[in-house]
């Protein structure tokens, strides 16, 4: 939103539910260093947007919200939500509908941009219905959806199956509605792009794709549990690892 640190400084303070060393707002803020933190800091406070009070040793940070410039933080500290919102929103009302989907961010300190990212550009991962044949090209011996979702995870050295939050048979989509969803796709990927001037991209998996993943213990589930955002479907953090019982799912089209 700016060229200078205003915007992810204002943003941290906004968000914080105590008063915050310098220190503390330089690590929570998605970009710029302690130095140029600390330059940014000391000109909001004397431009009285941001309060300082000497405790003990240390000096604490807190936005100063009768400054009639609060607001602008408090506006910047909820674009993240704002946006997951809109997401959520958009894809609720879709038909078909996803399964699964959810944000992909790296880990990031509180105050961080929509996906955590400075880079901008947004992630989002979707779990859909099988394409058109591709039940008949998975249930090859060995490879069907009951083989998929119960495998055992050699790996892990575990005879217990992969256990997966979705019902491992899912009803492939039709051509008229694998059209449907790529046209749902296209309006997302331009309203984001309205919405926010960055791209979004997209991990697209079908239910089979979806539990290849789990048998495998591929790094990106690993990645969603911990740092995505569930926007539909069971809660990422409690999505069960390979050979854990599965969860109640939620009603797809419910979102966070």
């Amino acid at each position: 939103m700016t060229p200078t640190l205003d915007a992810p400084v204002l943003a941290v303070l906004a968000r914080a539910p105590r008063p915050l060393t310098v220190g503390e707002v330089a690590a929570r803020t998605v970009r710029g260093s302690e130095i140029g933190v600390r330059r940014c800091v000391a000109r909001l406070v004397g431009q009285g947007l941001v309060r300082s009070t000497q405790m003990g040793r240390n000096a604490v940070l807190e936005l100063n919200r009768e400054h009639i410039a609060a607001p602008i933080g408090e506006l910047l500290a909820g674009l993240g939500d704002e946006l997951r919102r809109r997401i959520a929103s958009a894809i609720s009302s879709w038909d078909p509908a996803p399964l699964r989907a959810a944000l992909l961010t790296p880990a990031a300190p509180a105050g961080a941009g929509p996906t955590g990212s400075g880079s901008g550009d947004l992630a989002l991962w979707l779990v859909h219905a099988p394409l058109p044949g591709e039940s008949s090209q998975a249930e090859a011996p060995g490879t069907g959806p009951a083989d998929a979702v119960r495998a055992t995870s050699a790996s892990a050295g575990s005879a217990e199956p992969v256990a997966s939050p979705l019902p491992p048979e899912v009803p492939e989509m039709t051509y008229e509605q694998e059209r449907a969803w790529r046209a749902q796709v296209r309006c997302l990927q331009e309203a984001v792009r309205a919405w926010t001037g960055n791209r979004l991209l997209l991990v697209e998996m079908s239910t089979y794709e979806e539990a290849e993943h789990r048998r495998r213990g591929s790094r990106l589930l690993d990645e969603l549990r911990s740092t995505g955002i569930e926007l539909i479907g069971p809660p990422l953090r409690d999505d069960p690892g390979p050979g854990a019982a599965p969860p109640v799912p939620r009603t797809p089209g419910s979102a966070r």
